[in-house]
């Protein structure tokens, strides 16, 4: 059966970026749901994997986006439906929320760093190296859910991935391509503006790579 992916965009300048890329080659269908503009979730019986990107509140903020609410239910239920999930930076934290954990504000961390995975890491993060560079952009941090199982720390925030029943949960930024750095970046002070410019061609072939890795086992 050929995957049929929904992505959730929170905000229009957080799209799939490089999974797009790598959808896109590999001729996988997939579409946007564009919570932002359209404030609710349709009925999805054709989506075999669904993907929650990345967005500026926080999955607490319930009362102000009350489509948090429903976006929490359909990961619930995308166990029995058998749908796969993948969240990204807030997505993580919809997961991390949906299974009753809590999400709360921590510290800024914005930029290029170094994660760990975890010894005991398993599935596609079992292939990952022992300490690799992501792009983080975020506030909220989370804990990790009853189930789940950490997958990758950091040494300023801990949490950084995990599993948990059909779920992947990442903090951090797989999906990055230049240009996404660079339209993020605008926002930011001069100093940590030029610090990512300089970083981003060092560290953004292996983030690809790693993208691909979790992509590829995320539509297999």
């Amino acid at each position: 059966m050929v995957p049929r992916i929904v992505a959730f965009r929170h905000e229009p300048n957080e799209p799939l970026g490089y999974f797009e890329t790598i959808l896109n080659e590999q001729k996988i269908p997939f579409e946007y749901i564009d919570l932002y503009d359209s404030n609710e979730i349709p009925r999805l019986t054709h989506a075999t994997h669904l993907i929650f990107l990345g967005g500026n509140m926080s999955v607490n903020d319930e009362e102000e986006f009350p489509w948090l609410i429903q976006e929490k239910d359909l990961i619930r239920r995308s166990q029995k439906t058998g749908q796969k999930v993948l969240g990204i930076c807030l997505g993580a934290q919809l997961i991390s929320s949906a299974y009753g954990a809590k999400v709360f504000r921590y510290v800024n961390e914005t930029g290029w760093h170094n994660i760990h995975r975890k010894d005991d890491a398993t599935g596609i993060f079992a292939q990952f190296p022992d300490q690799f560079p992501v792009f983080q952009i975020h506030n909220d941090s989370f804990e990790i859910p009853y189930g789940g199982r950490l997958l990758a720390y950091g040494a300023k925030v801990k949490n950084q991935a995990f599993s948990c029943r059909n779920a992947l949960g990442l903090q951090f930024h797989l999906e990055m391509t230049g240009e996404i750095i660079r339209d993020w970046s605008k926002s930011l002070h001069a100093f940590p503006q030029l610090k990512i410019a300089r970083e981003t061609p060092r560290f953004i072939d292996e983030s690809n790579r790693l993208c691909r890795l979790v992509a590829e086992d995320f539509i297999r």
